[in-house]
C-alpha cells in the first residue's frame, strides 16, 4: 500500500489519543495541570472511550468512502467518455460508495449520544 496513508492513519490515531487524554485535564491560575472532578455525570457518561470509537467509526467509513469514490468515480467517467448514455448507470454507484460515510457518520452519532 501507499506510505501516505499509513502515516496519515497514524498522525489521525495520534492525535485521537491525545485528544481522548487531554480531555479531562484543565489548567488553573497558577499554570499546574489538574484533572477536573465532575461528579454531576454518572461514571460512564464521562468515559472518553466512547468518543474515541466515534472518531474511529467516522473516520474509516470517510476514509474508505473516498477510497471507493475516487475508483468508482475515475471508472465511471472513463466510460462516460467513450459512450456518454452510461453516465445514468454509472453515477448512482457514486452515490452508493458516498453513502458509506453517512452511515459511518450515523453510527458515530449513535455511539455519542446513547
Amino acid at each position: 500500500m501507499n506510505k501516505k496513508i499509513f502515516v496519515l492513519a497514524a498522525i489521525m490515531i495520534l492525535a485521537s489519543v491525545f485528544a481522548v487524554s487531554a480531555q479531562d485535564a484543565t489548567v488553573p491560575a497558577n499554570g499546574e495541570a489538574t484533572v477536573a472532578e465532575n461528579t454531576e455525570k454518572p461514571a460512564e457518561a464521562q468515559s472518553p472511550w466512547k468518543y474515541f470509537a466515534a472518531a474511529i467509526a467516522v473516520g474509516v467509513a470517510c476514509i474508505g468512502g473516498g477510497l471507493a469514490v475516487g475508483k468508482i468515480g475515475s471508472a465511471a467517467m472513463g466510460a462516460m467518455s467513450e459512450n456518454a448514455s452510461l453516465s445514468g448507470k454509472a453515477l448512482p454507484f457514486v452515490g452508493l460508495a458516498e453513502g458509506i460515510c453517512l452511515w459511518g457518520f450515523l453510527v458515530g452519532l449513535l455511539i455519542i449520544i446513547l
